[in-house]
Parts: C-alpha cells; sequence; structure tokens
C-alpha cells in the first residue's frame, strides 16, 4: 500500500471558509490508489439542505452517492464544502441532484456513478431524484441504497 499524494489539495488540513454556492465551490480529487480494481465507493448526506427558488423556505434530502472510481477519488472534505454551499442555494430538487452528481463526474471521470435523492415532502409529496451514468459494470458488489420510500403516516 503506498501513501496518497495529497500535494495538489488545497482545502484538507486548512481552514477554509465555506463557499457561498455551488458553482463557486472547489472540488478536489486524489489518486486511486487501486486504479485497475473495480469497487464502489459510497457517500451518504442523511442532512442535505437547500432553498426552494421560490419561497427560500428550505428542504431536506437525503443522498446517497455511489461510484465506481477510475484514476481519481473525491476529496471527502472538499465534497462535504460542496454539499453545504446548496444551504443558501436556490433550486428545484431534480437541478440540485443533477448537478451534484455531474459535477463529480466532470471531475473524476468515473467508470460509473448513480445519485439517489430522497428528498423530504414539503407542500405534500416526496420528489425523488435518480440518476446515473449507465449500467454498472458486471461482478461489482452494488448493494441497495437502503432508503425506504416514503410512507407518511399510511
Amino acid at each position: 500500500m503506498s501513501k496518497t499524494d495529497t500535494s495538489g489539495l488545497t482545502q484538507l488540513g486548512q481552514a477554509v471558509e465555506a463557499p457561498t454556492s455551488p458553482e463557486t465551490a472547489v472540488l478536489e480529487r486524489v489518486p486511486n490508489g487501486n486504479a485497475g480494481t473495480d469497487y464502489v465507493v459510497r457517500f451518504t448526506a442523511p442532512e442535505f439542505t437547500s432553498l426552494c427558488p421560490m419561497t427560500g423556505q428550505p428542504d431536506f434530502a437525503h443522498i446517497v452517492i455511489d461510484y465506481i472510481p477510475g484514476d481519481w477519488l473525491v476529496e471527502s472534505k472538499s465534497l462535504k464544502l460542496f454539499l453545504f454551499a446548496f444551504r443558501n442555494h436556490g433550486a428545484f430538487h431534480e437541478d440540485c441532484s443533477v448537478y451534484i452528481a455531474k459535477r463529480i463526474v466532470e471531475l473524476l471521470d468515473p467508470k460509473w456513478l448513480r445519485i439517489g435523492a430522497y428528498w423530504y415532502p414539503r407542500g405534500g409529496i416526496p420528489i425523488d431524484v435518480f440518476w446515473q451514468t449507465g449500467a454498472p459494470p458486471e461482478g461489482v458488489w452494488l448493494p441497495d441504497q437502503g432508503v425506504a420510500t416514503y410512507r407518511g403516516r399510511g
């Protein structure tokens, strides 16, 4: 096992101001020490927040991101700061969810990525958003995202 090259990182181990918007948030990557081996990396953001672009009221989601890395891994502090940048950002659920996935794909060029964004209902219905880059490679253990369908009082 080799030491991870962190020389290009600007946020890890540093005091960093929270980004003011998702567009200005800096996502960083590190070399994948296991490039050539297919495995799944999962990030779960159980308390994701953005703002409704119409009312300015907060919207909450449980977001699960699964990806099979190629040459790069997303650096987790930069991902946390990126997701935090949505707290004062007004966008619809669909836009937030797909934008997150596309930014990660742009940064990493992973072999495969999917996002499940499970939004809590406000105004009567939950709006869940699912997107992936294509079919996952054969033979990779890909667990269920484990988020139950919203049931309310039913």
